[in-house]
């Protein structure tokens, strides 16, 4: 369940933090796990081209249009941010893709860009809509828009061109949503190192710390390990209890519920790996309330059969917390969220593993599995990990934890 991109409880207190920490309990420095990763190729890159012009040319689509984000990253390895001057690709029907951005900023764009293609470039006095319905002279059918892509894009784009504008989500999703060996070797990878930086985190946990001091060990771990740190979410006590927290300082004590919540960025490609720990000798509450959860996930998983929506993984686990005395449905205690997301190049895409989403599982497809538990006024407690769609079943990239006495 990612919170917040870039870190926001991983702070610069790492150091602080682990000066808390005698040196004889420290963990050994983790090896670099991520140097082994190996990048998305070019070739991919125009593989997933040639897949989505193949859906366009079906649908009889004229083009695709696909601003700054991780779509466009997907397509054409192009890392930008956004911001109101406009980067995007135009990805025609046939024919290769145009790269539409600011003049004085060519130079960058072509740094990352790792397939062919037309790039043009507007003056600031300049429309980049009409560059971009100069691109798309002479197309018939309609353009379709990436389903991230804001509002006064689409709006200019209308207007400048006259196009018919569609949304090109099921263009995305068809390609995205299953991950190709290459994808699932990166996830892999960003999983093992958030799991090893939890253990390492959990290993040098001491009474005192704060959400923050744990959360800037686990960045720091994750970081030298040679991945980047994306978030560190790190709840206390009673604040496990909201899934996102809350803003009422708290600090490990004897008895304390720990969430921690943690993921990074493997070129591009994500982790979302949630623990829940008790730090000292557990209540029978609290004993019950983790097995529960770690059957929740089971009930997740045994769900999990190609061809079945991704709506019934969801029902499955409500299902058996009703039976178990929790909701019913969404109320609290109980679980308050979905059952999962879809995870891969962003913490959350589609499909989700909730009631309203009926998309048949497919081999390739990436979840979280993370059906939690919420008392608000005591404390929650969420595991989570990340897991690939396979013909012969579900398949997690990470061991499940074992029990409340060995949790990671």
């Amino acid at each position: 369940m990612t919170w917040s991109r870039r870190g926001v409880l991983a702070g610069a207190g790492g150091a602080a933090a682990l000066a808390m920490v005698p040196m004889g309990a420290r963990a050994a420095a983790p090896a670099r796990l991520a140097d082994a990763a190996v990048p998305i190729t070019p070739a991919e890159r125009m593989a997933r081209i040639a897949k989505v012009q193949g859906l366009m040319a079906e649908q009889k689509v004229a083009a695709l249009l696909v601003e700054s984000g991780s779509s466009l990253t997907y397509f054409t390895g192009i890392r930008w941010s956004r911001s109101e001057r406009i980067t995007a690709a135009v990805i025609p029907a046939k024919g290769q893709p145009i790269i539409v951005t600011p003049f004085f900023e060519a130079p960058s764009v072509r740094e990352t860009l790792a397939v062919p293609a037309d790039l043009r470039t507007w003056h600031e006095d300049a429309s980049p809509f009409a560059l971009i319905a100069d691109a798309l002279k002479g197309r018939s059918g309609p353009v379709a828009v990436e389903q991230t892509t804001r509002a006064f894009i689409t709006e200019g784009l209308a207007r400048e061109g006259r196009f018919e504008v569609v949304s090109g989500a099921a263009l995305v999703n068809a390609c995205r949503q299953i991950k190709s060996p290459a994808e699932l070797a990166l996830m892999q990878i960003a999983n093992a190192v958030t799991l090893a930086a939890l253990r390492e985190a959990h290993a040098v946990m001491q009474k005192g710390m704060t959400a923050r001091d744990i959360g800037s060990l686990v960045g720091a771990a994750t970081t030298r390990m040679g991945a980047e740190n994306d978030f560190a979410l790190v709840l206390l006590n009673e604040a496990s209890a909201y899934p996102h927290g809350s803003k009422t300082p708290q600090v490990v004590r004897e008895g304390s519920v720990v969430l921690m919540d943690c993921g990074c960025v493997v070129e591009d490609y994500q982790s979302d790996i949630s623990r829940t720990l008790v730090f000292g000798e557990p209540s029978v509450r609290q004993r019950k309330v983790w097995d529960t959860i770690r059957r929740g996930q089971d009930m997740v998983f045994g769900a999990a059969k190609v061809g079945t929506p991704v709506s019934a993984l969801d029902a499955a686990v409500r299902r058996f917390y009703e039976g178990e005395g929790w909701g019913p449905g969404f109320a609290l205690p109980g679980l308050s969220h979905r059952a999962g997301h879809g995870i891969g190049m962003d913490g959350h895409e589609s499909p989700y593993l909730v009631g309203n989403d009926s998309t048949p599982l497919a081999p390739g497809m990436c979840f979280s599995n993370e059906p939690g538990l919420y008392i608000p006024g005591e404390f929650g407690m969420r595991l989570e990990d990340c897991w690939v769609m396979t013909e012969q079943g579900p398949k997690s990239f990470t061991p499940l934890a074992r029990s409340l006495d060995d949790p990671i």
